[in-house]
């Protein structure tokens, strides 16, 4: 089944239950259901990438902190695709380009990939943390309307950018989530339409010192919004761990990762 994964970078769990309107509409409609998961350590960005595309903690990924610049030891998702014949894709930051195609980024050679030998084979990679979410979908679409592919990672950084100058309880920072959630409004219904399983969820939450990588619960509990017939939307306890084993159930392709049994039908 064709599956889009979204990392809305750096966004805590309360602040998308409070302010995330229509992901909660589809959610009210029987479309989908939110759940609350506990991120790994540190509670840092590439790290947690990392975490989320191959299914192993930072402390184990040898990923542990954000100036680690080199392509993973890991298997990730798009690995995985690929091994089984799948097409993917990306409009994501830079660090998911050094993860799992080349490293270090040249933006000239890498901005805009198309490769079909890579583990990304369609990208569009910016490395800007302002670089407009607006456009981070637009960027999406494009390669999901040229390319059709069957894993999609799609992964926008205003949110991030927003707490980072801001801070968790800063207006900024909150209507930062609701521009992420209008602008899903754009989209979501045409995926699921289409008959696209979707994952929405965050690397990692945000606190009040405009940071984050420690224990705090607002920096470790953030959301996961799934929607597509192939999820229960029942009870569930999903882990952050388990988010690639999942998405390779999905993808019908062969892995060796765990998953959350739970989350689906």
């Amino acid at each position: 089944m064709k599956t889009l994964l979204v990392i809305l970078d750096g966004l805590n769990y309360q602040v998308a239950y409070e302010t995330m309107g229509y992901l909660h509409g589809e959610c009210a409609q029987g479309h989908g259901c939110l759940y609350s998961l506990e991120c790994e350590l540190p509670s840092l960005s590439r790290p947690l990438y990392e975490c989320i595309l191959t299914g192993i903690p930072p402390v184990k990924s040898g990923v542990v902190h954000n100036d680690v610049v080199r392509q993973s030891y890991h298997r990730s998702v798009f690995h995985y695709a690929r091994a089984a014949g799948l097409t993917t894709a990306a409009a994501a930051y830079h660090w998911v380009s050094e993860l799992y195609n080349r490293a270090p980024f040249d933006a000239i050679r890498d901005r805009h990939t198309i490769e079909p030998d890579a583990a990304i084979q369609y990208g569009h990679f910016y490395h800007a943390d302002h670089y407009p979410d607006s456009h981070v979908f637009e960027d999406a679409e494009c390669l999901r309307q040229r390319y059709d592919p069957d894993f999609l990672l799609i992964h926008p950084m205003n949110i991030d950018d927003a707490g980072h100058r801001f801070g968790l309880s800063s207006a900024q920072y909150r209507n930062a989530a609701r521009m992420a959630d209008g602008l899903l409004s754009r989209y979501l219904p045409a995926w699921l339409a289409q008959g696209y399983q979707v994952l929405v969820t965050s690397d990692h939450g945000m606190n009040d010192d405009r940071s984050h990588g420690g224990i705090l619960p607002e920096e470790r509990q953030v959301p996961l919004f799934v929607f597509g017939h192939a999820f229960s939307l029942g009870a569930a306890e999903p882990q952050q761990t388990q988010l690639c084993g999942t998405v390779c159930h999905l993808l019908e392709v062969e892995h060796d990762r765990p998953l959350c049994r739970e989350l689906l039908r």
